[in-house]
């Protein structure tokens, strides 16, 4: 793969909770706290043999795709206090080694791990980086906890100290990428809140700060260190006025399952619907990007070390190009008073990777509910499928039997349309036939980006409807197969692509798939 990245900014990774003493240790033993981790999955071959894909880690992957450098030396923190300021390059990459300071064979703190005291310490790191690359702002990529310390400096620390500018960390921070952050606690599903409160009181190995009211202090500017959450605060609402939302992107796990085989107590008390550890409810920021992916909390098929989170996080991180698809203009069959339920399945795959990007499914725990309006006149309301990031910049395949690159970027989002029903409040499976889709079908879009800075071009076919592989399905740009763009506004592109007839058939005579495609501010040069 070429370099997608243009312009490049330092990249600071950040951990995630080590638990106590011992933990803390062995975390420090690690030289990059553990992003340096690859893992190897299996697939069938032609032949029913196992066949191996290797993920080499995300800071490898850095280096390897966008050139980024890993610069320790021996010691990272005396490698940047020795340089003059701005003679560092600027795509480099950094890890946040806060738990040195708090690790028993470092130091003689006889202070317990504070997460203020980590995020005060990434606002130092960060400002010492950017003066020594000079460049204007910061990426910073978080596993779980490390994603609370990412928030804390962003939403208290930095306004606290920049007489309380609600947005003052977009001044230091370009794009923030978290990998299964509780952004909104950690809950139980057992216990009925004896387990959370227990939790929060004694404050064992410092996992209070999974609590709401620790959450509040250490999230909230000016608030006292014996402040109680107030009613109806949110945890996973980021301030209007404050870092943006949208810079944010929330990587989430759906697999408990593996985690579960290391730390099964955990994963029993946190119920099934989690990554293991963090439920997927509580995995993301309100109005942020996200993407599910099948993969546990840590361990063997862990989220970080993972091509799925690579993939997310370069394209995050690097594209110049957002795209949105909902589906839009539904009108589900029969009345509120015939108890379906209705769920959709979403898997979104991008040509050339050997991964599933987005996923969401009723095998996993996490399908979309489809809900009916409140009424019968009101306007369907939006579903949303999926939300990612492209970069114009990367590699295209070459046309079958010649040179050429292929022009255009393919996309394949799968959708599955299942339905259940109830009787008496309960799920009734009477006439129920499992893992049975009402309706499925694949949605191909291909996206052309001219080189003369036109606008996009685009052309969509649902799978039902080819008489040949997906992949050598070629548009034709004499045909009306080319998407019109409905959006008059400058800088943005929006197509409608009807349903085929079965779905809508299901859902509605003008059910369709909107696609929005916009540019994003570009990267420093």
């Amino acid at each position: 793969m070429d370099d997608l990245s243009g312009g490049r900014l330092p990249v600071i990774y950040v951990r995630g909770y080590a638990g106590g003493p011992s933990g803390i240790s062995a975390a420090v033993d690690d030289p990059f706290y553990g992003f340096n981790e690859g893992s190897v999955q299996v697939r069938v071959d032609d032949t029913d043999r196992p066949a191996f894909h290797q993920f080499e880690s995300p800071l490898l992957r850095l280096m390897i795709d966008h050139g980024y450098q890993l610069l320790v030396q021996g010691n990272q923190r005396g490698y940047l206090d020795q340089r003059d300021d701005g003679t560092i390059d600027a795509a480099s990459i950094w890890v946040h080694r806060f738990y040195d300071e708090f690790a028993p064979q470092l130091t003689r703190d006889p202070n317990p791990f504070s997460i203020e005291r980590a995020a005060q310490s990434l606002f130092d790191l960060i400002r010492l980086v950017r003066r020594k690359t000079g460049a204007p702002r910061v990426f910073l990529v978080a596993h779980s906890m490390g994603g609370l310390v990412v928030r804390a400096m962003l939403q208290k620390t930095i306004p606290d100290a920049t007489d309380g500018r609600p947005d003052a960390a977009t001044d230091f921070v370009d794009r923030v990428f978290t990998y299964a952050t509780p952004h909104g606690g950690i809950e139980f599903s057992m216990g009925f809140g004896a387990l959370e409160k227990l939790r929060d009181l004694t404050g064992v190995a410092g996992a209070d700060i999974f609590g709401p009211d620790r959450m509040y202090r250490y999230l909230t500017p000016q608030a006292s260190a014996l402040a109680t959450v107030p009613k109806g605060w949110d945890a996973t609402a980021m301030p209007a006025d404050g870092f943006p939302a949208d810079r944010i992107f929330c990587l989430v796990g759906t697999n408990s399952s593996d985690y579960a085989a290391a730390l099964g107590l955990a994963s029993r008390a946190v119920g099934a619907r989690s990554d293991g550890l963090v439920q997927v409810e509580n995995a993301y920021v309100k109005g942020a990007p996200r993407a599910l992916v099948h993969r546990s909390h840590s361990g063997r098929f862990g989220i970080v070390n993972s091509e799925e989170g690579y993939q997310n996080l370069q394209r995050f991180l690097f594209g110049d190009v957002e795209v949105r698809a909902q589906l839009t203009d539904i009108h589900l069959p029969g009345t509120e008073q015939d108890d379906t339920v209705w769920q959709l399945e979403a898997a979104l795959s991008i040509r050339g990777l050997p991964v599933v990007l987005h996923e969401q499914s009723t095998a996993h725990l996490c399908p979309i509910q489809i809900e009916r309006p409140k009424t019968a006149d009101a306007a369907a309301t939006p579903v949303p499928l999926v939300r990612t990031f492209l970069s114009t910049r990367a590699t295209r395949p070459t046309a079958r039997g010649s040179a050429r690159e292929v022009t255009t970027m393919r996309h394949v989002l799968q959708l599955r349309l299942l339905s259940l029903r109830k009787q008496g409040g309960l799920l009734s499976f009477l006439d129920h036939l499992e893992q049975t889709a009402d309706w499925s079908d694949v949605l191909v879009v291909d996206i052309e980006f001219p080189q003369d800075g036109t606008p996009p071009r685009s052309w969509a076919v649902w799978s039902s409807s080819l008489g040949t592989a997906i992949r050598d399905w070629v548009p034709d740009t004499a045909t009306d197969e080319e998407l019109q763009d409905v959006d008059t506004a400058t800088g943005s592109w929006l197509a409608r692509i009807q349903l085929p007839v079965a779905a809508r058939e299901l859902l509605g005579a003008s059910a369709a798939v909107t696609v929005a495609v916009s540019g994003r501010a570009p990267l420093p040069a």
